[in-house]
């Protein structure tokens, strides 16, 4: 007799007739097709996000360009800047809600063409009303990444959520080193031209739309209902009366008329609008999701990132470029040096840290990488405040801030998905959003105060406004000190259990017992 083949379940195997082979092989390429569908739409959504960072740091560098070609005061030029901040803080919260409610690809590619047509108005402009018109729909942009992010929440399975939201996120500290990066390149020369810097912008966003108009499906999951037209319009109210005089204030005063009864303002806007939203049935924002312990935790850690990583932006940035035979400190580094040799290393270090959050996320959930990337930051200003007599120990300790302003990125929206529905994911990432852009203003108008309080004396000409270095050690211990409250938020503060392997916010799918796995 001839013997037949038994596997180790005790059973015969059977060759495959030809068509289970031809089955099977279908099924194969099927998921080829769905992985590369896959990954193209991260790989889309990641270049659309790269258009929010890179808007918010676009102009920090050309603002001097822009004084001198337009012949505009210091205080004007400032609101090309200003108002890009106010428009993402009036459209972010609308623009999420509406994503929701509408259609996220929908709304998604309407940001974009406003962010191209921003960037084409701004390209062919020499008048600073335009110029500023053009920013305000640049602005419109942060409303970009929490619109991506809901997107991946709603079309990719919850074992390949964390690692694409990983992913995107640390797209947003390549945006802005990029940014950083081209404004200092493309502005070189006898006779720098800011406009050259729009037009890269304009390439850039069109990439992105075209990207994402072919590969983004319709929303597969879309709320309905009336939008809250009032409650986004006290909202934005709110937000201008805080973010304004945070921007102004150094022109201002922090103890002027101005400033004081624009935070007054807000205080008393803000309670109408909690109160208005409480009994709203189509609310702008459910207040009862607003006040969830992780999502009030996930936006005050928002705020801590935001903070500390414009910290390192205009800190790290502002001292190597002093003079140093005239300061005592920095590199007399040129605007490009700054952004290439100093920023850019950080910028590269928080996409790669991205992608390997996103694993340690899968594995571990979103706390341990979020505290060890925060501790990597309380290192990494340390450093910058104690050790920054040479170029390596600066760059590397915006390595170190890198790492912790990527990791916040990966692993904060994994909190927010995991701590509301589906339908509402829009609104609760764009509110931290916010959150985030609520941290950078409130670090550039504490920097800047910082910055100006304390100067060398006897200093010749443009020279007499340099900082003393003493100022330079409170900003990074300062930046050290929001990361060192991440760190307690992360460890004591936040769910244990967000974004387990079974993905953010949603059930696992049970697991099958050997004997219906033989069956």
């Amino acid at each position: 007799m001839r013997s037949q083949a038994v596997s180790t379940t005790g059973r015969a195997f059977r060759p495959r007739t030809q068509r289970e082979s031809c089955e099977m092989s279908l099924l194969s390429m099927d998921r080829r097709v769905v992985g590369n569908k896959r990954t193209s739409l991260v790989l889309s959504l990641g270049m659309a996000t790269v258009v929010v960072s890179m808007m918010q740091t676009l102009t920090v560098p050309i603002l001097p360009i822009i004084q001198r070609d337009l012949h505009a005061a210091p205080a004007a030029v400032g609101w090309v800047t200003t108002v890009t901040l106010l428009a993402a803080a009036v459209c972010t919260p609308l623009l999420t809600r509406l994503g929701d409610q509408r259609g996220k690809r929908r709304v998604l590619i309407g940001v974009l063409v406003a962010a191209v047509v921003g960037s084409v108005v701004a390209t062919v402009t020499s008048s600073l009303p335009l110029l500023l018109v053009s920013r305000a729909l640049q602005g419109s942009s942060t409303a970009i990444f929490p619109l991506a992010l809901s997107i991946l929440r709603d079309e990719l399975p919850p074992t390949r959520l964390p690692t694409a939201m990983a992913a995107v996120s640390s797209t947003l500290a390549v945006g802005s080193g990029l940014a950083l990066a081209a404004a200092g390149v493309l502005t070189q020369g006898e006779n720098p031209d800011y406009h050259r810097v729009f037009l890269f912008s304009a390439v850039l966003c069109t990439l992105a739309l075209v990207a994402v108009t072919l590969v983004v499906p319709p929303s597969s999951q879309v709320a309905g209902g009336r939008i809250d037209w009032i409650g986004a319009a006290v909202l934005a109210c709110v937000l201008v009366l805080i973010l304004l005089p945070l921007s102004q204030a150094n022109t201002w005063g922090w103890g002027s008329v101005p400033t004081l009864a624009s935070f007054g303002a807000a205080i008393v806007a803000g309670g109408f609008w909690v109160v208005f939203e409480k009994h709203r049935r189509d609310a702008l924002v459910d207040m009862k999701m607003l006040t969830l312990r992780p999502v009030v935790l996930t936006n005050l850690a928002g705020i801590l990132l935001g903070f500390g990583m414009f910290t390192q932006y205009i800190g790290i940035s502002t001292f190597v470029q002093a003079p140093a035979h005239l300061a005592g400190y920095g590199f007399t580094a040129s605007t490009v040096r700054a952004s290439v040799e100093f920023l850019l290393p950080g910028a590269v270090a928080s996409l790669v840290t991205g992608q390997v959050a996103g694993i340690f996320i899968r594995r571990f959930g979103a706390r341990i990488p979020l505290a060890v990337g925060a501790c990597s930051g309380v290192l990494g200003f340390t450093g910058l405040a104690f050790l920054h007599d040479t170029p390596a120990s600066v760059i590397a300790a915006g390595l170190l801030t890198g790492i912790a302003v990527s990791c916040g990125f990966a692993t904060l929206p994994i909190f927010i998905a995991a701590g509301v529905p589906a339908l509402q994911n829009g609104i609760a990432n764009g509110v931290n959003s916010i959150a985030r852009s609520t941290g950078s203003s409130v670090a550039s108008a504490v920097v800047i105060t910082l910055l100006t309080s304390g100067t060398l004396p006897d200093l010749p000409g443009e020279s007499a406004t340099l900082a003393t270095e003493s100022q330079y050690v409170t900003i990074f211990l300062l930046g050290a000190g929001a990361f060192a409250c991440v760190a307690v938020i992360a460890m004591f503060g936040l769910p244990t259990g967000a974004s387990r392997p079974g993905g953010p916010g949603r059930p696992r799918r049970p697991r099958r017992s050997a004997r219906s796995r033989d069956r």
